[in-house]
């Protein structure tokens, strides 16, 4: 399981915990240094039922200097999956993905439900 982060962000940093106080494995890595290959972010759709805009940190600076918010209704997949995998820091964080699993942003709630299973790790997630 993989989750991109940003050290300094602390959303991420509830996440991080959260996978630490269930013991669920995953293997950090630093969303703008690595972003998510285009192959993660096509696996991510997946998840998101094909809309790449859940994709993107909305609230960021970079997608208000790039002027998204007018583009991004516009902008074929292809496109959107390209310059995402280019900056990292456009990219809704955390981002965890795993051959089961994709989920953006933390949400207690939601990750319990997707990687917690009656208070134990489910394992087929991991497989």
């Amino acid at each position: 399981m993989l989750i991109y982060i940003l050290e300094r962000c602390s959303t991420c940093k509830k996440a991080i915990a959260f996978l630490d106080r269930h013991h669920i494995p995953y293997q950090k890595m630093e969303i703008v240094s690595s972003p998510p290959t285009k192959k993660q972010l096509f696996e991510m759709l997946v998840h998101l039922k094909g809309d790449f805009r859940k994709l993107f940190n909305i609230s960021g600076n970079m997608y208000r200097e790039l002027s998204l918010k007018e583009k991004v209704p516009h902008m074929s997949q292809e496109a959107a999956i390209e310059l995402l995998s280019k900056h990292g820091m456009l990219i809704k964080r955390p981002f965890l993905l795993s051959d089961k699993v994709g989920l953006l942003g933390f949400s207690e709630k939601a990750w319990a439900s997707h990687l917690v299973y009656s208070g134990q790790m489910s394992s087929s997630l991991f497989l």
